[in-house]
């Protein structure tokens, strides 16, 4: 099989072209609509679905289908009754790291929207999965997180009142929840257990984040414990699909096989 010269490590293989060569016809528009991207920069405006229809030579159908690929995956963003390229994607580190300090890395301004901080005792299942005791008193606090004011996701945090007696007295709900533990009540993080899927966004979250139904999202669920092994929180972290990407690195365990890669 050949492969072209200029084939980005990453990209689809042969531009993501089947080998019997019969390309549907929206995916021909997108690929000509994304080098158009290229070309207008981060925040230009496309031209409209009739000059794009036009310009092609399809059915307006057809443009609709290649825009809403291009905006689940995140090259473009509606903006008013128009539509603009969209900025590359925030790249969070999967690790025992704050959401605040993953933002201030991509060089934007972090920020939270307090949406409620509840108080009530632990049920039979949250205890179970985190570690608690059941009845317990603990704390649900819900807060939209953003980036340059933009509205990027939806986080719950679960923890028990006794480790943060006075989270809804001293606790800043647009500040970091880790740096509050860390600095004001000398907790410290120790290890945690993350589990990543894809989800579609239920009606109220996609009200609350502003985004389509429709619009596929990253969904983390964190079980944390402190230094001494205790735990410390239960997190459900939902973030946009097309405004996030996760990272991580990977390594050689000590005394694990060397052995080459599967595949």
């Amino acid at each position: 099989m050949d492969y072209p010269n200029d084939q980005a490590p990453g990209a689809p293989v042969r531009a993501g072209i089947p080998e019997h060569g019969r390309v549907p016809k929206y995916y021909a528009v997108k690929t000509r609509i994304a080098a158009l991207l290229d070309d207008l920069g981060e925040g230009g405006l496309l031209p409209t679905e009739r000059d794009l229809s036009e310009r092609y030579e399809v059915a307006r159908e057809t443009v609709r289908q290649a825009l809403r690929e291009l905006l689940l995956e995140g090259r473009v963003r509606r903006a008013g009754r128009g539509t603009v390229v969209a900025g590359p994607k925030l790249a969070q580190p999967l690790a025992l790291a704050s959401y605040t300090e993953g933002v201030r890395r991509q060089g934007l301004r972090p920020g939270r929207t307090l949406i409620g901080l509840d108080r009530f005792p632990c049920p039979r299942e949250l205890a179970d999965e985190a570690g608690l005791e059941r009845g317990e008193p603990v704390w649900h606090l819900e807060r939209v997180l953003l980036a340059d004011d933009e509205r990027v996701g939806l986080e719950s945090t679960y923890v028990a009142v006794a480790r943060a007696p006075r989270l809804d007295s001293d606790f800043d709900p647009d500040s970091s929840f880790y740096v509050y533990l860390r600095d004001r009540l000398g907790i410290g993080f120790g290890d945690a257990d993350e589990r990543l899927e894809t989800v579609l966004a239920t009606p109220r979250e996609a009200l609350l984040i502003g985004t389509p139904p429709a619009l596929p999202m990253l969904l983390i669920h964190r079980i944390s414990r402190d230094t001494e092994g205790r735990p410390l929180e239960r997190v459900r972290s939902l973030y946009r699909g097309d405004r996030f990407s996760f990272t991580t690195h990977l390594g050689q365990r000590a005394g694990a096989d060397e052995r080459e890669p599967q595949g």
